[in-house]
């Protein structure tokens, strides 16, 4: 019987294949959520609709059948949220928490911004301009939000202060497109999510979320970071970097190779067992605490 107090998701980006990066982190997810007898959900991130890749979410989700995956429910769709995006972005506004900005990365750069840990620092150039909407970004005002901090349960006490590293960052850009961190928070408060299992690359971008959280009066959900897969070069495995569509006929040493980077239990019977059959192993085994971060490791 699932337990619906649990509730974990998987959201993929459709601009491209599944990549074993995303394998390690679909298993590490799912084997978190139903190791607790919990739900997993699967939500496909395609918000930023100009990155999006024809036929890439069909690929996706026929990766993750083959590789003996289960998810519970229907399939969500970010692109069918805009709306609700839209609302809650509009309450922020009447309330003041954010503004429209004029500014581009480019006017920033010759405006001598400084860079942070997660991008050039808004200063808040446009907070006071009451600009018109149309046309211009709108940006959440961050002077009230303090030293934001959370425990991840790898990483262990992650501190950010959100003003002083970042500053007011963007939920909705020029272009109409709604920012990934707008989208996210909206999405796991709306689906009832209450432990997110992701890539340490977003790490630091959680206390973002913890801020939007706290300002629409949200739950915050427990979460874990896996240390990122890298290529020869170092690099995080990603679209982005070249990485190859995961070969769906390899499943079975794919699989056990995804977990032995997880730092889980492998044995020889994995060799000629089936790919559900290691995932329900994988899952009876499962324990986040022997997750280990590799030495050096910045996300």
């Amino acid at each position: 019987m699932t337990d619906s107090s649990i509730i974990g998701r998987f959201a993929p980006t459709p601009s491209g294949p599944l990549h074993f990066g995303s394998l390690v982190t679909a298993l590490a997810s799912f084997c978190q959520a139903k190791s607790q007898q919990g739900k997993w959900l699967i939500r496909i991130e395609d918000v930023d609709t100009p990155r999006n890749v024809e036929g890439s979410t069909d690929d996706i989700l026929f990766a993750l059948e083959t590789f003996g995956f289960e998810w519970d429910g229907a399939i969500e769709y970010q692109s069918q949220q805009f709306e609700k995006y839209q609302s809650v972005l509009a309450g922020l506004l009447a309330r003041g928490d954010c503004y429209a900005c004029e500014c581009s990365r480019r006017s920033l750069r010759k405006a001598h911004a400084q860079s942070g840990r997660l991008g050039l620092i808004y200063p808040g150039i446009c907070r006071d301009k009451n600009l018109n909407q149309a046309g211009h970004s709108i940006r959440v005002n961050t002077a009230s939000s303090g030293i934001t901090d959370f425990v991840d349960q790898v990483y262990g006490s992650v501190t950010l202060d959100i003003e002083q590293q970042l500053g007011d960052f963007v939920l909705r850009r020029a272009d109409g497109i709604f920012a990934y961190h707008l989208a996210v928070v909206i999405d796991d408060e709306r689906q009832g999510i209450n432990q997110i299992v992701r890539g340490a690359d977003l790490l630091e971008a959680t206390c973002l979320h913890l801020f939007l959280q706290q300002l629409l009066g949200y739950q915050t959900p427990d979460y874990l970071h896996i240390p990122l897969v890298r290529n020869q070069q170092g690099d995080k495995l990603s679209k982005q970097t070249g990485a190859t569509a995961i070969q769906v006929d390899r499943k079975i040493p794919l699989l056990i190779k995804a977990l032995e980077i997880l730092s889980q239990p492998v044995d020889n019977q994995m060799q000629a067992a089936s790919a559900a059959e290691i995932l329900q192993s994988a899952v009876e085994s499962w324990n986040h605490g022997n997750i280990e971060i590799p030495p050096g490791d910045i996300y």
